[in-house]
């Protein structure tokens, strides 16, 4: 036997990484239908899984390489939908959002107008109705029942009809189906007594219910779609924060450009209050920006010369410019983004669950319905029994709660936390939530009320009311964070700011202009240096100050210094009670937070946290915290900014 000749191994070729693609689906109208879309798309040629979201419209797909984006785009068109593949370039995936909420708007406004001429024609059954209660047996001629219900049956009902014929094309059953069948055989049944009995047949006619039915899933349709948008406002939100254009920096001078024209390494500059359009560095210039949305510090941080800045950070008083660092998709805002995409685009094991259920769910109550209308004509209770029967069990068990509840609740819930600035991570999480033993809290706008407010003046005569309106007639010219926070103190205590001229601002120092002849400088110690004001007398206010992990500013005027104004971000007068309701159920609390170590220990002493970390970033909480939980905990973050 001759041996085999050896040769070298081949490394295998690493396998390549799945794709994911995220399809915009239109014309679902209850867990039935996303159930379908699901299917099918499962069903395509190279899928790997496919996920639906309902109160969303959008299909995640993951994809083997080499699998056509048209063959996704096509199986949900023969399932009797409409798919709209989302584009890679985030100005036309912008684009394709604002589209489709201005056809949102548009179908929510043409349902409002359906459902008001609806209820219009409804009313008189309703009249009726009520009468009878009260002994009034006053009933509609069949005439007048017949065409009151004929225009609700087909103004109302066209739409039930559209998405039932869709629907059993594509060869699946929904929502539709059931209302169409239900209240069609109810004004068939009616008209045909009407047209055979004439006025014989008042008391025996339904229209009253197939006119109210409609007008009713009308009514729950707006609210649904109502509570649809408002699930997507979170991410509008984030998104809103980052400006669409940016000035970029070009040898030949600026010139204004879309943010996706931007290129790595390219310069920027960013002008008092305009928003930072992408990651960067900064090369030139010196400003505080308000990063509060986005890391969660909440008083102004001062940037210059070589630090780092964040998309859609707010910047001051100064002007910058900077060399870009990260883009679209990359930059820490996107990144914020998608994070709560992921957690509303999920689904937790009930809704797999439910899922399940509504797939099968239509068939089965047609089903029923034929067998409690073939129960009550064997029983020989005559056909019109029979026929209310069979109406009622179509109508009643429409799946659109079943369906629609879990993840209305789900994204509703995850919206309504991103808008607060809490980010769960995904619906799993969410629904083992009951198992939490550690509660971990960020600062900014949890604990506290997420804005800098006045908490302390030191006035060198007393007078602190005519030290702060002072302060506040100079600060009311300035665009820094912490000016309106001076100017809203004063206006909170009803004081009269007096005109000012010759404003300065001193770009991370501070600002000063002339108040009736006199200079008045508010800023900090190197400002005071700067104009040689002596501020010793108050060193020790400012120390204890300071201590309390406040922002201290000197106020001088004519060039000698005449007070201190302290700022920070107070406490939520509910917060030091959450913390002890938390305790009190067995769970600890603790805190993370974009802040400084000494405001970060100040909040977490008046708090009464279990512990603290500080500052830390967004992408940075989820890992720093977990060794030091004790093993097996089960611990949320909660958090704003």
């Amino acid at each position: 036997m001759t041996a085999p000749l050896s040769s070298a191994p081949s490394a295998a070729a690493p396998a390549a990484a799945p794709l994911r693609r995220t399809l915009d689906i239109r014309g679902m109208t209850c867990a039935a239908c996303s159930a379908r879309v699901e299917k099918v798309l499962s069903r395509v040629d190279g899928v790997i899984e496919a996920h639906v979201n309902l109160p969303l419209e959008r299909a995640d797909v993951v994809l083997r390489p080499g699998t056509a984006d048209a063959a996704l785009v096509e199986a949900v068109d023969l399932a009797g939908y409409e798919a709209i593949l989302r584009a890679d370039d985030p100005a036309a995936r912008r684009r394709a959002r604002e589209e489709a909420e201005a056809v949102q708007l548009a179908e929510w406004r043409s349902t409002l107008v359906v459902f008001v001429v609806s209820a219009l024609l409804t009313a008189p059954f309703l009249y009726a109705m009520a009468g009878m209660a009260v002994g009034n047996h006053h009933l509609l001629s069949p005439v007048t029942q017949l065409v009151l219900a004929g225009l609700v049956q087909v103004i109302a009902g066209a739409r039930f009809y559209r998405g039932a014929y869709h629907a059993l094309r594509g060869g699946s059953a929904n929502m539709d189906v059931l209302v169409a069948l239900g209240t069609t055989t109810a004004f068939v049944f009616s008209a045909v007594m009407v047209l055979t009995r004439g006025h014989a047949a008042a008391g025996h006619l339904y229209f009253e219910g197939s006119a109210t039915i409609l007008t009713l899933i009308l009514a729950g349709k707006l609210m649904e779609a109502r509570a649809k948008a408002g699930t997507t406002a979170a991410i509008r939100a984030l998104m809103k924060l980052r400006p669409e254009t940016a000035s970029r920096v070009t040898p030949t001078g600026e010139e204004t450009v879309p943010v996706e024209a931007l290129g790595l390494g390219d310069l920027v500059r960013v002008r008092p209050g305009e928003r930072v359009p992408v990651d960067g560095v900064v090369v030139a210039g010196q400003s505080s920006l308000d990063e509060s949305l986005v890391t969660g510090e909440s008083l102004p941080v001062e940037k210059g010369e070589g630090e780092k800045v964040i998309a859609g950070t707010l910047n001051g008083e100064g002007v910058l410019t900077l060399r870009t660092s990260a883009l679209g998709e990359d930059t820490t805002l996107a990144r914020i983004t998608r994070m709560v995409e992921n957690a509303q685009t999920g689904k937790a094991p009930v809704q797999k669950l439910v899922d399940r259920i509504s797939a099968v769910f239509v068939p089965v109550v047609v089903v029923i319905a034929l067998l409690a209308f073939s129960g009550w004509m064997i029983a020989g209770a005559g056909l019109e029994a029979a026929l209310v029967a069979a109406v009622s069990v179509l109508v009643v068990a429409c799946p659109c709660a079943l369906g629609l509840a879990t993840p209305t609740a789900l994204v509703a819930g995850t919206g309504a936390a991103a808008r607060a600035g809490i980010l769960v991570k995904d619906v799993d999480t969410l629904e083992r939530a009951h198992r939490i033993d550690t509660v971990i809290f960020d600062k900014t706008g949890t604990l506290t009320v997420g804005r800098p407010a006045v908490t302390d003046v030191v006035a060198a005569n007393g007078d602190t009311d005519g030290l702060l309106a002072l302060a506040a007639a100079v600060q009311g010219e300035s665009r820094h964070p912490l000016a309106g926070a001076v100017v809203e103190a004063a206006g909170g205590r009803g004081l009269v700011l007096l005109p000012v001229s010759e404003f300065r601002s001193h770009t991370g120092r501070g600002v000063s202009a002339t108040v009736e002849g006199e200079t008045i400088a508010i800023g900090n110690a190197a400002l005071m240096a700067e104009l040689g004001v002596d501020v010793g007398r108050f060193d020790k206010d400012f120390a204890r100050l300071e201590a309390e992990a406040k922002t201290v500013t000197h106020v001088a005027r004519g060039g000698v210094a005449i007070g201190l104004l302290a700022l920070a971000d107070t406490l939520r007068p509910e917060a030091a009670e959450a913390v002890l309701m938390l305790k009190a159920k067995g769970i600890e609390a603790r805190m993370l937070t974009g802040d400084s170590a000494a405001v970060a220990k100040a909040i977490a002493d008046k708090v009464g946290l279990s512990g603290w970390r500080g500052p830390v970033r967004p992408e940075e909480k989820s890992a720093r915290w977990p060794p030091c939980a004790r093993p097996a905990a089960m611990w949320p973050w909660s958090a704003t900014g």
